[in-house]
């Protein structure tokens, strides 16, 4: 049956439903020209009286008031009338737009142009969207809706986003299929048998679509790879990159160009050697490519610290094969088993790594300080480095701050100058605090393989040595970011938007469940600087700094500078990591035409509209980040799935009226327990207090409890974890308890 259609189980029946056009609609509702526009609209032929009334269910005794209505569309020019046929009137003006599908199988259209800003997205219902499927480029026609929404119909595929699909082979009577790993892909890629690469039912492959079908059918590919047991964690990764279309090689232009790079070993005309001082990078123990260096001295009026940063647009020139390359990643991708770098290794693992003793181009802040920590002068400067070492942050932290006396006898002849950089830090940090910048303590969890087997998920080790090097890093953009600022010179800044009053009110309430007195002063970074002074180090604080966090405006590059609420930094860009992010390359390129008096090109193309490359390259860091939770969220499910039946300890993250979203303690893997699991009493959802009440015995489960939960449930493929209540607590201590929280 090469060819047929087939659906994924969940919604099969639902998507063939909406989709056959030889079955009957379903009686409409809302108004009767709504009703005629919206079917007259979705056809290419006119219809007659009897066929409307047919296709709308309308019975023999309304057909006087379909007449009625038709007559007024004629009167209108809504729709046009033939002889006996009537049909939709002059075509609207179609529009470009993006689909973005649903689990569900319906979608949204996100416009383009001048449109995007007339309101909401487009919704698309599943019979509208042709065989336009997540993330392709589309012309659409908006068309009449009785919902109070705007609705569309795809007219066209411009583009399409997805040309191959990841996912489980299926060899069946009905003929062989793929179904797709990501669930917003409402469709199966059949797969004719001289196709099929000899793949076993069950494998995960990866299928090129040769044809993308038509709305009655669906699309038709090949197998290129099999990928394996759905089981290992790195066919689970392999198949996140090819969800999120992520770019994982490198083309032989791009390769060949790296290859052909001169590196500079010599201190040429327009650097300033600055080999002599004691330049130093401090990387995680796994880091292979070092963009950052430091190295503060001591001088009458306080410190001067320079900020040396691998000079990348030395190598990176606008618009060569690499740059174009660079700049369609955007930055690069950390998973547990691969890196998938914005630059090929030849650059980032080489040319433009600061490795100890060898002399490296690089581009330095030299920012200085008086013993306050308040910023006195800045001057920026093309040089030519030497690092003494590569520190890790543990090295550092047995150096300065637990002080192993053989860790400081190795390093002695370096420890002066870290030791002055930990006295600046110090200021700095302080400084920064006053002024309300947000230190959210949020843990990190870290997925480790070993072999195909994720061996464990714990938490990222921070000490206080990421603090000096971080602290190090927020000097030098706020500094270079104020220089342009002032400078008028367009760059992307790093801006952060202050939060979104609606989720700022949702916290509030559950500040409130909580128990916490919130500061009455203005709603300003140190306001919420306050509030999680307030928690740290209790038991509310994992959840609070998590609400917290909600209510923030994601943060994303553009060119008009409104300052970074969460720094509390009225300027703010990202200049110290052009190895693995784009918006640090247009820093660097932007700040050398500066210093000489140069137009600046930023980006690939001569002129490009920097708002755009904003726009672009925050879509870059977002995906970055969706494909790294994604990740996480495949590990979490292979880790525990052998684990069926443990008891956990966690603490209760969310509360629904359809159940208790938790995250366990020790490895911060999040799940739910159903509400229908709950069986000892009948739950009542209290929206405002965040907490689930039983009836009978007024037993209550509230946001921020901490509980035992036993592991029932493990679904890889939509990567759901479910829990149920380990124990139930007495009804009596319960109530005491929710005495005390009223």
């Amino acid at each position: 049956m090469a060819g047929k259609f087939h659906r994924k189980k969940k919604t099969v029946a639902a998507s063939r439903k909406k989709r056959k056009r030889s079955t009957p609609r379903s009686k409409p509702s809302g108004s009767l020209q709504t009703s005629v526009l919206g079917l007259l609209g979705e056809r290419q032929q006119a219809l007659g009286l009897q066929e409307i009334a047919r296709e709308l269910f309308i019975s023999r005794g309304q057909l006087s008031a379909l007449h009625k209505a038709l007559t007024s569309l004629l009167e209108s020019g809504k729709i046009e009338k033939q002889g006996k046929k009537y049909s939709s009137g002059a075509a609207p003006q179609s529009l470009r737009a993006t689909v973005e599908l649903t689990s569900k199988g319906y979608g949204f259209a996100v416009l383009e142009g001048e449109q995007a800003q007339k309101g909401k997205d487009v919704f698309i219902a599943p019979h509208n969207l042709g065989s336009a499927s997540h993330g392709d480029t589309v012309q659409l026609v908006l068309i009449p809706s009785s919902r109070g929404r705007r609705e569309g119909r795809v007219l066209a595929v411009e583009e399409r986003a997805v040309t191959s699909v990841c996912g489980i082979y299926n060899g069946s009577t009905f003929g062989d299929f793929v179904t797709p790993d990501d669930d917003r892909l409402p469709y199966t890629v059949t797969i004719a048998p001289k196709d099929s690469a000899n793949a076993q039912d069950g494998v995960i492959v990866v299928a090129e679509i040769t044809d993308y079908g038509v709305e009655r059918q669906g699309p038709s590919g090949r197998i290129t790879e099999i990928l394996g047991d759905a089981r290992s964690a790195r066919v689970q990764i392999r198949m996140a990159i090819t969800q999120f279309s992520l770019r994982d090689h490198f083309s032989a232009a791009v390769i060949a160009e790296a290859a052909a790079l001169t590196p500079v070993v010599e201190c040429e005309e327009g650097r300033k050697d600055l080999r002599h001082l004691d330049h130093v990078t401090i990387d995680g123990e796994t880091a292979r490519d070092f963009d950052d260096a430091i190295c503060v001295e001591i001088t009458n009026e306080g410190y001067t610290l320079y900020v040396s940063i691998a000079d990348v647009s030395h190598y990176v020139r606008p618009n060569s094969a690499i740059d174009q390359e660079a700049y369609l990643r955007g930055t690069s991708v950390y998973l547990p088993d691969r890196v998938l770098p914005m630059l090929p290794e030849r650059l980032s693992n080489d040319l433009c790594s600061l490795v100890p003793h060898q002399p490296r181009p690089a581009f330095t802040a030299i920012l200085r300080y008086d013993h306050t920590g308040k910023r006195l002068g800045e001057h920026y400067c093309k040089s030519l480095i030497q690092s003494k070492q590569r520190f890790t942050y543990t090295i550092i932290n047995e150096l300065l701050y637990l002080k192993t006396p053989q860790v400081r006898e190795e390093f002695q002849a370096l420890l002066p100058m870290l030791e002055r950089a930990d006295q600046l830090t110090v200021l700095l940090k302080k400084r920064r605090l006053e002024r309300g910048s947000l230190e959210f303590n949020i843990p990190e969890p870290v997925v480790s393989l070993q072999d195909d087997q994720v061996s464990s998920i714990k938490l990222a080790e921070r000490n206080r040595a990421h603090l000096l090097i971080e602290d190090c890093m927020l000097a030098a953009n706020e500094a270079v970011a104020e220089s342009l600022a002032k400078a008028q010179k367009p760059v992307l800044y790093r801006i952060h938007e202050r939060p979104d009053p609606g989720k700022l009110e949702t916290f509030t309430d559950a500040a409130k469940a909580l128990g916490i007195t919130l500061p009455r002063s203005e709603v300003n970074p140190a306001w919420f600087s306050e509030v999680i002074s307030q928690v740290a180090d209790t038991q509310s604080d994992y959840i609070v700094n998590n609400l917290l966090l909600r209510t923030m405006q994601q943060a994303r590059y553009a060119p008009e500078n409104v300052g970074h609420f969460g720094l509390a930094a009225p300027y703010y860009l990202h200049f110290t990591s052009p190895i693995r992010r784009y918006p640090d390359l247009v820093a660097h390129r932007v700040l050398q035409a500066w210093l000489l008096k140069e137009e600046a090109r930023p980006t690939p193309q001569r002129g490009q509209d920097l708002a755009e490359a904003g726009i672009h390259l925050s879509q870059c860091e977002r995906k970055a980040i969706e494909v790294e939770r994604n990740v996480h969220a495949r590990c979490s499910a292979l880790f525990l799935m052998d684990r069926v039946g443990e008891i956990f300890p966690a603490i209760i993250s969310g509360v629904s009226s359809f159940g208790l979203f938790l995250t366990l303690d020790e490895t911060f893997i999040s799940g739910m327990i159903p509400v229908a699991t709950m069986t000892d009493d009948y739950y009542l959802h209290d929206s405002r207090r965040y907490r689930l009440i039983a009836q009978s015995t007024n037993r209550m489960y509230q946001l921020g409890d901490r509980i035992e939960a036993r592991l029932d449930h493990v679904d890889l493929a939509t990567k759901r974890i479910s829990f149920s209540l380990a124990s139930i607590p007495p009804a009596g201590e319960q109530k005491n308890n929710e005495s005390t929280m009223a």
